[in-house]
């Protein structure tokens, strides 16, 4: 399907719906682009309009990232915290762009990241909650320090997550992924909260669960 000018690249698996479809937007993981997820497009239910975004920087020699990352900063990975601030804010007027130019329900978004695009998949979903019902959490973790100051304060009452990792992923600990829990209990969300043996990646049970989960 031919995509609308929009601020950050995409692509799209058109809805069954003529209108009012409910969408899944897709963020890819550091180092990725927007093929990677799409993947999932055809096996999830017809019903859903799939946009699958790029991050906006351009790495070397391939791929993409919604922020930077020094893998050799003292004391485990640095993120540059102010661009992923930046980012947040570009995922979330993307979002605003794209329920004007697509016949999507804004009562009925999606979010579905891994592992980069999960951490700013929560940040937009907790900052800005009116925007978004659900959110698939894939390999990633709740980052404090991008979501919006005052965060606390958000009517929460309509959003939901599936949050999984697997159990010996070598990128992203799964001690970060478990304080997910204990955090959005306090938030008195909604949420699913599964681990399955694998690194960083999905496993097809995992896939099927959160597709179960959706429907």
């Amino acid at each position: 399907m031919t995509t609308a000018p929009l601020s950050l690249h995409h692509i799209i698996k058109p809805s069954s719906l003529t209108k009012k479809a409910p969408v899944i937007f897709m963020f890819h993981g550091y180092g990725s682009d927007e093929n990677d997820l799409f993947s999932f497009a055809t096996e999830l239910d017809d019903k859903y309009m799939v946009i699958s975004v790029r991050a906006p920087q351009p790495m070397q020699p391939y791929g993409n990232a919604w922020y930077t990352i020094n893998f050799d900063a003292a004391g485990g990975k640095f993120s540059n915290e102010e661009e992923a601030i930046e980012s947040r804010d570009k995922i979330s007027n993307f979002i605003d762009e794209a329920l004007k130019a697509y016949p999507i329900d804004e009562d009925n978004v999606t979010l579905l990241g891994f592992s980069q695009g999960t951490i700013l998949s929560y940040a937009v979903a907790l900052s800005y909650p009116e925007k978004i019902k659900r959110v698939v959490a894939l390999s990633g973790y709740v980052n404090e320090d991008i979501l919006v100051e005052g965060y606390q304060d958000n009517d929460f009452s309509n959003l939901t997550f599936y949050c999984s990792h697997g159990s010996v992923d070598q990128v992203i600990p799964i001690d970060w992924a478990r304080k997910a829990k204990p955090f959005l209990d306090q938030l008195n969300i909604n949420y699913k909260y599964s681990e399955f043996p694998v690194g960083h990646g999905v496993a097809p049970q995992n896939f099927y669960e959160f597709k179960t989960w959706l429907d």
